[in-house]
Parts: C-alpha cells; sequence; structure tokens
C-alpha cells in the first residue's frame, strides 16, 4: 500500500488527508470532532478512512496525530485536552474498527516530524518543534523520525517553569496542570492575552495584540516584546539539552513575523555555547502538518 493516510484528532475537527509515496496530498476530508463523545470520535475517524479509501480506490496506512499521548504504563490514552480520551484504548479501539494495525503519536510530534521529513527543517538532523497557540507542546524529531520519549512526555516544555522568573513575571499565572509559573501560562495565546491585560488593562486577544503592535501599538509592542524575551528564555534551555538544528514555530502565534528576528537576538547571553548555530523558523506546511507528520508515522517505501 502506496498510500498513508494521516488523521489529525483535534478537539473541534478531525481532518484527514492521503499523502501519495512522493509526500504529495491525494485527497484531503474534515468533520466535526463529536465533542465529548468517545464512541462517536473513533466511528468519525472510521467513516473519514471508508470514505477516502472509496474515493483513492485502494486501501492505505493509518497514522493518527493525538492531542494527548498513550501512557507507556497502561497504553491508555493521558494528557488529553480532549479529555473523553483520557483512560481509553484509543489505538486499540481504532484497530478494531478499522481492521487493521494503526500508528499514533502526539500532534506535536506529528508537527515536529512534518517539518522534519519535508519542511523547514528539511535535511537537519535534529528538530525541536513548537506550537504555540492555545496552549504550548513541544515535539521532537531525530534523523526524520518522531521521538516519544521513556515516558511518551518527549518536547512536552510548555509545563516546565519559566526560567529565570523577573520582576515582570511575577507573580506567577496559575496552570490548569496545579502548578504555577509554566511557560505555557504565559507563551501561549491566552497566556499574551493575559499578560497583556495585567500590564495595560486592556482585554485583547493575541492576533489583536500582534495586529495593534504591527500598527504602531506602543503597548501592545511591549507585551510582544515581553513574549519575545520570555520565548528566547525558554528556548534557550531547550538549546542547551538538545542543541537543535532546527526549531519550527508552530501554532497561532507562530505568525508573528517579530519573533523570528527579535527571539534569535535575545537568546544568547542564556544559551551556554560561544555561538548559536541553532535557526528558529517558521512552517512549510502549517496546519497541515499535523496530518501530514501522522501520515509520515509510516516511512515511505
Amino acid at each position: 500500500m502506496g498510500i498513508r493516510i494521516g488523521i489529525d484528532l483535534g478537539g473541534t475537527k478531525i481532518e484527514a488527508a492521503a499523502l501519495d509515496a512522493a509526500g504529495r496530498i491525494a485527497s484531503r476530508r474534515r468533520v466535526a470532532t463529536p465533542a465529548g463523545d468517545y464512541e462517536g470520535t473513533v466511528e468519525a475517524v472510521g467513516v473519514l478512512v471508508d470514505a477516502m479509501e472509496a474515493e483513492l480506490g485502494r486501501g492505505a496506512r493509518i497514522g493518527i496525530a493525538t492531542p494527548g499521548a498513550r501512557s507507556r504504563a497502561t497504553g491508555l490514552m493521558k494528557n488529553c485536552n480532549s479529555t473523553c480520551l483520557n483512560g481509553r484504548a484509543l489505538k486499540e479501539d481504532l484497530e478494531k474498527r478499522l481492521a487493521r494495525e494503526v500508528r499514533m503519536a502526539n500532534d506535536a510530534n506529528c508537527f515536529a516530524l512534518s517539518e522534519a521529513v519535508d519542511g523547514a527543517g528539511q535535511g537537519a538532523q535534529v528538530v525541536f518543534g513548537v506550537i504555540l497557540g492555545t496552549g504550548v507542546g513541544g515535539g521532537i524529531a531525530i534523523g526524520g523520525r518522531a521521538i516519544e520519549g521513556a515516558n511518551a512526555i518527549a518536547g512536552e516544555w510548555g509545563h516546565n517553569p519559566l526560567p529565570l522568573p523577573a520582576a515582570a513575571d511575577l507573580p506567577l499565572p496559575a496552570c490548569y496542570c496545579g502548578r504555577h509559573g509554566c511557560i505555557e501560562t504565559y507563551l501561549s495565546g491566552p497566556g499574551l492575552a493575559a499578560d497583556h491585560a495585567r500590564a495595560t488593562g486592556e482585554a485583547l486577544d493575541a492576533p489583536s495584540i500582534a495586529a495593534r503592535a504591527a500598527a504602531g501599538d506602543s503597548r501592545c509592542a511591549g507585551s510582544l516584546e515581553r513574549h519575545a524575551e520570555r520565548l528566547a528564555r525558554s528556548l534557550a534551555g531547550v538549546v542547551n539539552v538538545l542543541d537543535p538544528d532546527v526549531i519550527v514555530l508552530g501554532g497561532g502565534l507562530s505568525t508573528i513575523a517579530s519573533l523570528y528576528v527579535r527571539v534569535p537576538q535575545l537568546w544568547g547571553p542564556f544559551v551556554f555555547s560561544d555561538e548559536i548555530r541553532t535557526r528558529l523558523v517558521p512552517p512549510v506546511h502549517g496546519d497541515s502538518s499535523g496530518v501530514r507528520g501522522a501520515a509520515w508515522l509510516w516511512p515511505a517505501e
């Protein structure tokens, strides 16, 4: 079977794309995610695959990008913001519905894999993929393969604490995970909005802050500068541990062009090196990286 179908199992939509052996998208479909309905979600994936295989006239290998991870201890899903998936045997249930083996990985790992195989990190040995959106996630691809880790949490930097908190970072914001001061509470879209509100009293979402900063609003520009400096501190820790060739930004905040200039200008003092060759780049495939990376869980023949 030369066709691979990647499924991106999102909180609001389930998207599928069929890739041919060269990585070209041969078909693409999406449906709304049955909110809070586990059995409905499994069936929706099955219906998507059935429809795409009927259209293509052939069977396919299936890869799934999930919002959480499969526990090494139990085989059940954990850490999913689509909470109906947590504690469920998603891989086994999908394999039963589809009558074949499926491969699964965290959606941030799929993002990193997609960009490593034929995206912004193509040809690089070590790629760190960052999701800056509603939350903050990360994934690692080494040698064109997604790395899950011993605990299936490789790349989950968003729930590390913000490094070296300064006065402007205090008090440490509460995180849904139960801790305070997680990177996610500062660098996510809602985190940027909350920081702007604390500093200015203005209730603006992240896209509005970016747009107003670009139009010359000094207060919004100040909020973006604080965000860039915190991102620089946080990514410096990743560089010190992983030393990636390329860091690719994804998610809604990856469209803020100034990040690609300011962050490399700011991370130097926090990186343990006399030079920094790591490149910070925007994604090539953008919103398509989830489905593409899921499909790439099956290497090309």
